[in-house]
């Protein structure tokens, strides 16, 4: 009980991060926490299923064609400068952070307490087994049997999301005011390239 109050916090507290920040890259970090958080939320209910879900198709997709259309939208119309690498100072919180996770694994495991919570009569059986909250078949059959209809209408509202992107995204570019100054940005920028990256 006092995890799911820990990450119902942070779950509110990062969606708040998302929605306040200024900088759309900063909204994508927190989305990034929000979704990991939610993944355990759903470990916590015995979901494991939804939990890899959550993490192959929010995070490993649909975050990822956040960042490229940020990182497309935000381009300019000159080369940018790429500025310091930040990288080597992430090091250590990222090692830091793989070790904490991996010690709560390893103390989690030696308690037994996964086994005991997925083997629980209040989870109905074993995850994976027919009939057993959070398993794939219960999911797929809920999916496609009772809530159809709104699965249908999300796929329909994302094809029009598809379909204003690539409409909004045409040939006329918003960020240049003219077709000549279009194309002379568009040579500066190859020969920017074509020079490595150095900037005049």
């Amino acid at each position: 009980m006092i995890l799911f109050w820990v990450l119902a916090v942070l779950l509110v507290g990062t969606a708040i991060f998302v929605v306040t920040q200024t900088k759309p890259v900063y909204s994508v970090v927190g989305l990034l926490f929000h979704f990991a958080f939610l993944a355990m939320l759903f470990i916590t209910l015995n979901a494991e299923f939804l939990a890899l879900i959550q993490i192959v198709v929010y995070t490993g997709a649909i975050l990822v064609l956040f960042v490229f259309v940020i990182a497309l939208l935000s381009s300019g119309v000159t080369p940018f400068d790429p500025g310091p690498d930040r990288m080597p100072r992430a090091v250590i919180p990222a090692g830091l952070l793989a070790l904490a996770g991996l010690g709560l694994l390893v103390y989690d495991e030696s308690r037994g307490s996964v086994a005991r919570v997925a083997s629980s009569p209040a989870a109905g059986g074993m995850v994976g087994q027919a009939n057993a909250f959070g398993s794939v078949a219960d999911f797929g059959k809920a999916l496609f049997t009772t809530y159809l209809l709104p699965f249908e209408i999300t796929a329909f509202v994302l094809m029009v999301a598809v379909i204003g992107v690539v409409i909004l995204a045409g040939k006329e570019t918003p960020y240049v005011p003219s077709r000549r100054q279009a194309a002379l940005v568009e040579r500066e920028m190859r020969e920017a390239i074509l020079r490595g990256g150095e900037l005049e």
